[in-house]
Parts: structure tokens; C-alpha cells; sequence
């Protein structure tokens, strides 16, 4: 093994010696995560891991097979974070002035 290799074999077991930690800390914070929205963007990041972990593998075969696997992770965790948002937007509204004043239309 010439040199070249050898530091890309060291640097691609550090990069999924990364992920494989990044994905047990993002593990630990969605089973304990103090709000469901802590859970929600963990699970984001969580998909960006994977997507990150079949890179790592995809580079290390010399493998293009799971690029569209990554493509439809990446669509999949966009969707869901904007549906998040927007579930997250609709409950935290705050009241009109009609129903949290009362006495605007009395006058």
C-alpha cells in the first residue's frame, strides 16, 4: 500500500469513526431531548448523518450505487423538517386581539 492510500484508508476510518459518534449522541438526544422540538431536529440532523455515513461508505467502495438512496434521504429529511416548521408554526400562533383582548368589539 503506497502512501496516498494509506492516508486515505486512516482518513476514511476517521470520518465514519465520526459519523458512528455523531449518530450515538444524536441518538442519546432524541430519546432524552427536553422538547418534542428537540427531537424533531435531532432526527433531522440524524438523517443528515446517515446520508453522511453511505458517503463515507459509497467513497470507501469506490461505490456510486447509493447516491440516490443519499438524494432521496436528503429529500425525505427537507420535507419533514418543513412539515415540522410548519406544524410547530401553526400550534405556537399566538391569539388574535379579538380573542385575547375580549373587550375590543364592546366599545
Amino acid at each position: 500500500m503506497s502512501g496516498p492510500e494509506t492516508v486515505d484508508r486512516v482518513l476514511m476510518t476517521c470520518a465514519v469513526v465520526f459519523v458512528v459518534v455523531a449518530g450515538a449522541l444524536l441518538l442519546f438526544r432524541i430519546s432524552r431531548g427536553p422538547s418534542m422540538l428537540d427531537r424533531a431536529i435531532s432526527l433531522d440532523v440524524f438523517a443528515a448523518v446517515v446520508i453522511a455515513g453511505l458517503g463515507a461508505k459509497s467513497a470507501f467502495a469506490l461505490d456510486s450505487f447509493y447516491f440516490p438512496i443519499m438524494l432521496v434521504l436528503a429529500f425525505l429529511g427537507f420535507t419533514g423538517s418543513v412539515g415540522i416548521a410548519r406544524f410547530i408554526a401553526v400550534r405556537d400562533k399566538p391569539l388574535s386581539r379579538q380573542r385575547a383582548g375580549g373587550k375590543e368589539g364592546q366599545r
